[in-house]
């Protein structure tokens, strides 16, 4: 089949390589025209053959935003948008009954798989209606891993961020329990391999993981992390993770921990030790460091 293909970075052009192999022909468009098959969105439209399917692959929000919109004055009734990105899964409901005004259908897709995803496949969870899923069906399954697994039809619009979302809030938890356990080997005098002792739990225990061998390359790569400064940047993902569970109340506290963390991880000289330093030497009379012994 034919596929317009809107954002050609890491991820995108990795995608559009996958699919290609597959033997489907893709048209891409990205602002860095070093990277793109045409010269405007309208010029990709033009080159595809109708009813037409588009995914677009750029960053959540207003580029996504601006994109659909430039999408339902091109294209026509019968073709359908899908969403790839990292978008939020409030802005799909949105998307869809815009582009439905003209006729045009849409699919909401959460992709996992990274700088991996062109030789090992891209799981995909898919949110929309069974018709405009099928129309699209041919590049999920050029995507996906091989196998029985790596693809869900999750539901309605919606479904397929919202089951991505909740995925990497997952994925901020167990990163942050290894980064935990790692900090207290390397605390401990006793433990006098700590890169040894992750790569030993790769097999035979219920914490191995493909983030365990990712943990073990990184420490392959730089034994005590001594290159890195402890700085973790969150996605929105995160953040909406946590917002849906107040909204559903459902309890989130190891992700909602993990998240908490990363905010630390942005402070030099946190304020809240500060307070807790203060509240000590005056309750306890513990010693506290002021800024001039540093």
């Amino acid at each position: 089949m034919e596929l317009g293909l809107i954002g050609l970075g890491k991820m995108g052009g990795n995608m559009r390589e996958r699919i290609r192999r597959a033997g489907h022909t893709v048209i891409g468009y990205d602002r860095d025209p070093e990277l793109s098959d045409v010269d405007s969105l309208a010029e990709l439209v033009e080159r595809l053959e109708g009813p037409r399917v588009v995914w677009v692959m750029v960053p959540a929000g207003a580029p996504t935003q601006s994109t659909v919109d430039e999408l339902k004055d091109l294209l026509a009734e019968g073709d359908v948008v899908v969403d790839g990105g990292n978008s939020r899964w409030t802005d799909d409901e949105k998307h869809a009954a815009e582009l439905a005004e003209r006729g045009i259908g849409f699919v909401d897709a959460g992709v996992s798989g990274g700088v991996w995803g062109l030789e090992n496949g891209y799981a995909l969870m898919v949110g929309g209606d069974d018709e405009h899923v099928a129309r699209v069906q041919p590049v999920f399954d050029a995507l996906k891993p091989e196998g029985d697994f790596g693809y869900v039809h999750a539901g309605k619009v919606g479904a397929g961020h919202f089951s991505k979302m909740v995925h990497n809030g997952i994925e901020y938890a167990m990163m942050q329990a290894y980064a935990e356990g790692w900090e207290l080997l390397e605390a401990v005098d006793s433990v006098t391999d700590v890169r040894e002792v992750f790569r030993s739990w790769q097999e035979g225990t219920v914490i191995r993981s493909w983030l365990l061998d990712l943990a073990v390359n990184a420490l392959d790569d730089d034994e005590h992390l001594d290159k890195l400064r402890g700085f973790a940047a969150d996605s929105g993902e995160g953040r909406w993770t946590v917002e849906a569970a107040i909204d559903n109340a459902v309890p989130l506290p190891a992700i909602t921990a993990s998240l908490f963390a990363r905010f630390a991880s942005r402070q030099d000289d946190s304020p809240q030790m500060k307070m807790i330093a203060a509240l000590r030497n005056q309750f306890g009379g513990h010693a506290v460091e002021s800024r001039s012994e540093h």
